[in-house]
């Protein structure tokens, strides 16, 4: 009866850490973007992922070439990294260049230089949260922790205890450097995604192949 009493109250222990730190790490427009005076809250966004976006009328199959620039780590005050290592960003930023580049991949060819039918995208890194050890594994078992998920998953909300990734995502015409579409949204792995719990920034790694999905979903 004890033992049961405290797993109880392990689970309503973590179900308070997961819905602080998810109230902790909404996205904001990010003020030293570029493209950050131009964004607007997204309220045809009902999932919360791309809470900022500015947009323009584009033909994207007008395309099909793209530069990709070197993706930054953002460095103003307004960042969401937390705690987190200078190693672990260095870590994110060379995932996300690889996963995007692999999906640009498919619909474009990747060039260096500017020229027509040619978009350039810019990607910044403006925050990260790593999983939480063991216990944001051990969350998709205990009672209330199945239940939370169970929520979330419905909603297509994050999981307790999951880590996540935050970024800006500017696309500007190449050769007139117009900007057609920027937006900041917020990645992460499904609720019930066991393995994406497993490792601190295997949530994040998830976020920003889902991210990258997103992306080529719009430009196809």
């Amino acid at each position: 009866m004890d033992r049961s009493i405290a797993l109880r109250g392990l689970g309503t222990l973590m179900l308070g850490a997961a819905v602080a730190g998810c109230a902790s790490v909404a996205p904001v427009p990010y003020s030293e973007m570029a493209s950050s005076a131009y964004m607007a809250p997204d309220k045809s966004d009902a999932s919360g992922r791309v809470p900022y976006r500015y947009s323009t009328s584009v033909d994207w199959r007008a395309y099909n070439k793209v530069i990709l620039e070197p993706v930054v780590v953002y460095r103003g005050r307004d960042h969401q990294f937390g705690d987190m290592s200078e190693k672990d960003k260095a870590t994110l930023a060379a995932t996300m260049q690889g996963s995007f580049a692999q999906r640009l991949r498919s619909r474009f060819a990747l060039v260096r230089e500017r020229g027509p039918e040619t978009l350039r995208i810019r990607l910044t890194l403006t925050g990260a949260v790593a999983n939480t050890p063991v216990l944001g594994t051990l969350s998709r078992f205990d009672m209330a922790g199945a239940v939370y998920n169970g929520v979330q998953a419905a909603r297509d909300g994050e999981g307790m205890l999951t880590g996540s990734v935050i970024y800006g995502v500017e696309i500007f015409d190449a050769s007139t450097a117009r900007l057609l579409l920027a937006y900041v949204t917020k990645q992460y792995p499904g609720a019930y995604d066991i393995k994406a719990s497993v490792g601190a920034l295997a949530a994040a790694n998830t976020g920003i192949d889902k991210g990258a999905d997103a992306l080529m979903a719009q430009l196809n």
